[in-house]
């Protein structure tokens, strides 16, 4: 069953409560809470939903696509000191100039062709957005990512290219365990030291932080269903 679209009034209750399961996760892992950055996905989701989320005190967002976060987000980063822009949709090379200016972090770094065209972006900004490789765990042939047999010579290529890679990032086949595919992506990182693990959403965030997620991406949990109002 689909979840209902979220009342404004009722998105900052959901978020107290993704919140305390962030906390109750990371605790029972050994960990601090304060070492899991909740990302609240606003995909499809007009202004009110997300100024709803702004007044509760989050400030780190995930957008799929660059055309509808250039529509929202501009005046939100401008009213709101601190709120941080994760791109977790595909990059097309054609938008990573507008990408460039407009998100804190790229979490979908997952081809040569698109690492070249961020390092002579950045040259040319001056700006060097946080940068999360994505790793298509699943090897499934309709997803974005770089295969895992290919991730350490990637990782390393752009590391070459003089691009400061934080961490990495995965979504994993929705009818297999994700703890498999956390566990896969936790090895990579170890093994390239990296530290930063975006992984998990409102169906297994728990599980993410059990594996050593430090980003969680939660949409449905804190919005709900899609805004059928939301025009693009």
């Amino acid at each position: 069953m689909v979840a209902p679209m979220a009342a404004p009034s009722n998105i900052a209750a959901n978020l107290a409560a993704v919140r305390a399961r962030i906390g109750a996760a990371a605790s029972a892992a050994g960990r601090a809470p304060a070492d899991v950055t909740l990302i609240a996905v606003s995909k499809t989701h007009g202004a009110p939903a997300i100024a709803a989320t702004i007044a509760a005190g989050q400030r780190q967002f995930g957008e799929n696509r660059v055309q509808e976060a250039a529509l929202k987000y501009p005046a939100l980063k401008a009213a709101t000191p601190g709120l941080e822009l994760h791109l977790i949709g595909p990059l097309q090379t054609n938008k990573v100039k507008e990408a460039m200016g407009l998100f804190d972090v790229i979490e979908t770094l997952d081809r040569p062709k698109l690492a070249e065209a961020l390092a002579r972006e950045m040259a040319r900004q001056g700006r060097r957005p946080r940068l999360f490789i994505e790793v298509n765990t699943g090897e499934e042939a309709q997803k974005a990512g770089v295969l895992p047999a290919e991730a350490d010579a990637f990782i390393a290529q752009c590391r070459r290219l003089d691009l400061e890679i934080a961490g990495l990032m995965c979504i994993p086949p929705a009818d297999e365990e994700p703890a498999l595919h956390f566990a896969l992506l936790r090895e990579i990182a170890r093994r390239n030291g990296l530290s930063q693990l975006s992984m998990g959403m409102s169906a297994d965030y728990e599980t993410a932080i059990r594996f050593g997620a430090t980003h969680v991406r939660v949409g449905t949990a804190i919005f709900g269903a899609r805004d059928p109002t939301f025009t693009r």
